[in-house]
């Protein structure tokens, strides 16, 4: 894998683009990432982020442009992307955890059969994972038995559970009840509080300005702006920023 000047960011996307058919659902992205950085995506649905979070993740290939992540280049057709991943943890809408594994599974899959953590070790720090983030006593239920907030609660844990170096949150409020959307935000709230870079696509704005040291706004496949929150949120450049904004807050007041 080709390796860059160091010195960059701890992420670098450069003019990545994407197609599906005819379509072209990313156009030309540059973004960088620094090491504890919190990214926000914001965008109406369509405009291109969950298909930036599958890129860096590999389960997209990029069409052209390049990936980097700590100076090497993982979009290298050369690149492992098994290897990729162990680096990256990603969260999903839907959770996706496997509903025949306990919970305590679930999170010790990867650390056990990718990393080559023993069983004792991986199911210890599950545990302190578990505990960290309120859910003890529940290492032994099945996904099922759990509400939406502490099934997407054990989503990001088990991505954790790998200690990424990078971890990208796709919408991960979207499934849930309102009810239980701020105890998933109060976790990627502490998360920033202990350093752990992320790049987030959510549609929660309020939660986008108070956590974001950046935001990025997407329209249709174009990263048009990004600045800090107070910036996108109080003084956009662009006018469909502006406008994308307007329309979700008159909703959110309806």
């Amino acid at each position: 894998m080709s390796e860059r000047t160091p010195g960059q960011g701890l992420l670098e996307i450069e003019g990545v683009w994407k197609h599906y058919h005819r379509h072209s659902v990313l156009r030309g992205i540059d973004l960088s990432v620094d090491s504890h950085e919190v990214v926000c995506l914001i965008g109406a649905s369509g405009s291109g982020k969950s298909t930036l979070l599958r890129c860096v993740n590999l389960l997209e290939t990029v069409d052209d442009g390049a990936i980097l992540l700590d100076g090497t280049e993982i979009t290298d057709v050369r690149a492992n992307p098994d290897d990729v991943r162990k680096r990256i943890g990603m969260v999903f809408q839907s959770y996706n955890l496997f509903p025949y594994m306990t919970v305590l599974e679930n999170i010790t899959l990867a650390p056990r059969k990718v990393h080559g953590i023993g069983r004792a070790q991986a199911e210890e720090q599950a545990r302190e994972l578990l505990s960290r983030f309120g859910l003890d006593g529940r290492a032994e239920a099945y996904p099922d038995r759990l509400s939406g907030g502490q099934q997407q609660r054990v989503a990001i844990i088990r991505a954790l559970a790998t200690r990424p170096r990078l971890l990208l949150l796709d919408e991960v409020t979207s499934a849930l009840d309102p009810a239980l959307v701020a105890e998933v935000l109060e976790i990627i709230r502490e998360l920033k509080e202990s350093g752990m870079t992320m790049i987030l696509a959510t549609h929660e704005m309020g939660f986008a300005r108070d956590i974001a040291d950046k935001v990025c706004f997407l329209d249709e496949g174009v990263l048009l702006e990004q600045g800090t929150a107070e910036q996108i949120f109080t003084d956009p450049r662009e006018p469909r920023t502006r406008e994308f904004l307007r329309r979700v807050l008159d909703a959110r007041r309806i």
